[in-house]
């Protein structure tokens, strides 16, 4: 009996393996939202060494609850930014780091909003959820507005805060003052700046929810077209991992850690009985998705992604 054997098959010529490339995409995602389109950038990710930063909790919950999630310390933070097309106006919520954080931190946000068919100058509304550097400090880069025709729109007590006017900033690294008025300033000297109050609309179809306590002034915005309804939530949570399951639990970064832990259990509880489309400014990119409930916790379900083949199919049989 013969028996044939196998071999690896050699190639006659030798070719060097392809280098690897190790760079993602520039990030965006778009929606539609009834008749708005909507956007989420990536400026990128900054490194986060969890347990150092979380509140009323325990390095050791904190490990055990980012192992669930097969996470460790530091984890990666998405830095997301969301942009709102009404087809009136093109409205830019938060900016991302900038260059505020250092090379390769973030810093990517012109390159999304490029990427998604977008220019700076187009912008007509950049509103902030609040002034921390994570969110204000792509407007400038050095002495030039980033967004040269926007109005910079925040809550007045945010401005009142960040910009000096306020007394009351306890234990606050004053570099987030310095920081806060390296970005905004310019935009008021220009006439640029705005300050809006708790309910405010913003443009048709983009209103003011205030939720304060992560900052003085932190904002969310409700942005409704044709009945359906997204909101974007900023720094209501940092770490999904962790506040999902805890909703209790703080950041270091908190102005006032009981005003935003209440916030959270009060907008999110809301948000799963709505079953309302939530943006988040540091869950995973894109971080949109919706809260189911869960006794006193919470189920992140993202966003089902859509190739937008079927869109305007689906204007159609809206109108």
């Amino acid at each position: 009996m013969w028996v044939l054997a196998t071999a690896p098959v050699i190639p006659t010529a030798v070719h060097a393996a392809a280098p690897q490339v190790r760079t993602q995409a520039p990030g965006f995602h778009r929606m539609l939202l009834g008749d708005f389109e909507v956007t989420a950038l990536s400026d990128g990710t900054v490194p986060q060494t969890v347990r150092d930063v979380a509140t009323h909790t325990t390095p050791e919950r904190v490990k055990e609850l980012l192992s669930r999630d097969h996470l460790e310390d530091p984890v990666e933070l998405s830095i997301n930014a969301f942009l709102v097309n009404t087809g009136k106006a093109l409205v830019l919520v938060d900016t991302g780091v900038g260059g505020l954080f250092g090379p390769d931190v973030g810093g990517r946000l012109q390159q999304s909003l490029q990427a998604a068919g977008y220019q700076p100058e187009q912008i007509d509304v950049v509103l902030l959820t609040h002034i921390h550097s994570d969110h204000s400090g792509g407007l400038m880069s050095g002495a030039r507005r980033l967004f040269p025709n926007a109005l910079l729109q925040v809550h007045a007590r945010e401005a009142d805060f960040w910009l000096g006017r306020d007394k009351g900033k306890g234990t606050v690294d004053p570099k987030y003052f310095e920081e806060a008025r390296a970005m905004v300033e310019p935009y008021r000297a220009a006439g640029k700046l705005r300050t809006f109050g708790g309910g405010d609309t913003i443009v048709p179809g983009i209103r003011v929810m205030p939720t304060t306590g992560h900052t003085p002034g932190h904002s969310s915005f409700i942005i409704e077209s044709r009945r359906q309804r997204l909101v974007l939530f900023g720094d209501l949570m940092h770490f999904g991992s962790v506040q999902l399951r805890e909703p209790s639990v703080t950041v270091a970064y908190d102005v006032d850690d009981r005003s935003a832990a209440a916030q959270r259990a009060r907008v999110f509880s809301d948000a799963a009985a709505r079953g309302d489309l939530i943006g988040l400014s540091h869950m995973p990119f894109p971080g949109l998705g919706r809260l189911s409930a869960e006794g006193r916790s919470y189920r992140w379900v993202p966003l089902n992604y859509s190739s937008g083949q079927r869109w305007p199919e689906a204007r159609l049989s809206a109108e």
